[in-house]
């Protein structure tokens, strides 16, 4: 499966083909208290006419302009493995401009696949979508994705706390003895993660493995560049009263050189975790979906197709919890 800025080519998400069907965009109106305390609608899908659609992820749909790729952040939302039936109104708009703080913040590290962001700067042939992709789009450049989800670990949490109680090793690191959910590691770690053939579930491996899969010199190249980025990054979390717990990167290249593409330390993509409430010892409260994965673990959902639909107040607290997020990161407001 070919893969693209971080987009599998390919309609793998349920009720994806349902959402492209009858030709305009379908939205979803649910009530949702935005910045301007006004109702919402939530772009679930985006219909760019005879604009190639070559693939849809979890939340962003992926075009082919020219020889470039055009990234559209929806609102769709995804939980245990599948979209949902309502999304979060200005959810992609926040996520893009999550993205492009971050972008602009670690430019000097390494170079990213942004070539505009403003509409405006668009060809010409995307002008008529601007109501479709004001603020939640990137046309980016096409590159050869490295077939690896670079992860970086400053804590102990998620699949490493589960894979550590197992062995007492993440991704074959040996960590001390005695750590808990939530513990702050020695020093971060590089844990990568391959996915499954399904697409579904990420799958950690070594990094011996990263080396058989891309080359020694890469992988070496790819460690050195996610742990300064998460270095960098979880310094600026800190000083917005925010812990970065762990993320994951990925990377590409173009002409010859190692980029970075997809979505960058979203709420989506990373944990972040309020440092004043912090306490090592069990699951932490982040900044990302976890009404959502309440509310589903509540109503005793199978976790089977068809998913739910979301209730207004968990579509708005959601809602409210990534504008808090964007806030809390870039110390400014939002308005969707």
């Amino acid at each position: 499966m070919t893969v693209v800025t971080g987009v599998e080519v390919s309609n793998r998400v349920s009720n994806c083909l349902e959402l492209t069907k009858g030709g305009a965009p379908l939205r979803i109106d649910v009530l949702a208290t935005a910045s301007k305390g006004l109702p919402l609608s939530a772009l679930l899908t985006t219909n760019l006419g005879a604009i190639p659609l070559i693939g849809q992820g979890k939340v962003r749909d992926l075009y082919a302009v020219g020889e470039d790729l055009l990234l559209a952040a929806t609102d769709r939302i995804s939980a245990f493995d599948h979209v949902l039936g309502s999304g979060i109104p200005g959810k992609g708009k926040i996520l893009t401009q999550i993205s492009l703080f971050w972008f602009d913040l670690l430019a000097d590290i390494v170079p990213n696949h942004l070539i505009a962001t403003e509409v405006s700067q668009f060809p010409v042939e995307l002008q008529a979508y601007a109501d479709q992709l004001e603020g939640r789009s990137m046309l980016v450049k096409r590159a050869e994705m490295f077939p690896v989800e670079c992860v970086a670990r400053g804590y102990l949490a998620g699949s490493g706390w589960k894979e550590y109680q197992a062995t007492g090793k993440v991704c074959g690191i040996p960590l001390p003895e005695g750590l808990l959910d939530g513990s702050r590691l020695p020093e971060p770690i590089f844990t990568p993660a391959t996915k499954s053939q399904d697409g579904a579930h990420d799958e950690n491996i070594s990094f011996e493995a990263v080396e058989k899969t891309v080359g020694g010199a890469d992988a070496a190249e790819l460690k050195r560049l996610t742990l300064a980025l998460y270095s960098r990054a979880a310094a600026h979390a800190e000083s917005r009263g925010l812990i970065l717990a762990d993320t994951k990167f990925e990377f590409g290249r173009v002409d010859g050189q190692i980029i970075l593409g997809d979505e960058v330390l979203t709420p989506d993509s990373s944990r972040f975790w309020d440092r004043e409430t912090w306490k090592p010892g069990g699951a932490q409260p982040s900044f990302d979906k976890q009404f959502v994965r309440d509310y589903l673990e509540g109503i005793h959902w199978n976790k089977q197709a068809p998913a739910p639909a979301l209730p207004d107040e968990v579509v708005e607290q959601t809602q409210q919890k990534y504008l808090e997020a964007f806030r809390l990161l870039t110390g400014r407001d939002l308005a969707i």
